[in-house]
């Protein structure tokens, strides 16, 4: 399998290196491994959807109220 560097796939899916660190760790990039203090994102992996709140508001459990 052929791998990328964070700073390859920052420039392929025009996102943040610190983002694509964050998808790593929470196992989110399929195939991506951990050499030393590196990730390894495999070349023919999909960006991940972006599952972050944006409009500014958490979402409240209704369970919570």
């Amino acid at each position: 399998m052929e791998y990328m560097s964070i700073k390859q796939a920052v420039e392929k899916w025009e996102i943040g290196k610190r983002r694509i660190q964050v998808l790593c760790v929470e196992d989110r990039i399929e195939g991506a491994v951990k050499i030393g203090s590196y990730w390894a994102v495999p070349a023919d992996a999909i960006k991940p959807t972006d599952r972050r709140v944006k409009s500014g508001k958490y979402i409240k459990d209704k369970e919570s109220n």
